[in-house]
């Protein structure tokens, strides 16, 4: 699905033909790859052994930097399996990748269950989704237009 140039990879998505460049930047680090045909969203793997204790938290390194086209973003987001079977989530879920970053790609994980859990190389750890961002212009008004919602909130529509 990519093309290699030294420690380059460009990949491309089939229904927008979005190139986003990966680099790696550590030799324990692993290509972002998409489990499955038809999934939106590729696997991001750890480049560190950590011990996640309960309530801790992580920035785990991917040993990855991206290139993401301008009018996109990538979105970190957390794997349902670590997070139904041991508690660990995204702690930002989603997190963001701007496009205009080319630092390492770190998944802040945090460990919501009772027990430790052990990080090691090449565990796959959190998933990178490519979204499309509208270009968005804020506007100082007097007044909002009038919403079937209105100020309603924080738990307004009730439980059931």
């Amino acid at each position: 699905m990519g093309n290699q140039t030294a420690s380059h990879w460009v990949f491309m998505m089939d229904s927008d033909r979005v190139i986003v460049g990966v680099k790696l930047l550590s030799p324990d680090a692993r290509i972002p790859r998409l489990a499955n045909k038809g999934d939106v969203a590729f696997d991001l793997y750890s480049v560190v052994d950590h011990v996640l204790e309960p309530a801790a938290r992580y920035a785990v390194p991917t040993g990855i930097s991206v290139e993401i086209p301008p009018g996109y973003e990538g979105q970190v987001r957390p794997r349902s399996g670590l997070a139904l079977e041991h508690g660990v989530t995204v702690l930002n879920a989603p997190g963001t990748v701007d496009s205009g970053y080319r630092g390492e790609v770190k998944s802040i994980l945090i460990n919501h269950g009772k027990d430790s859990f052990k990080i090691t190389k090449g565990l796959r750890i959190s998933q990178l989704a490519i979204r499309p961002v509208p270009k968005v212009l804020l506007e100082v008004v007097e007044d909002l237009e009038k919403s079937e919602r209105g100020e309603g909130g924080f738990g307004s529509t009730g439980m059931k």
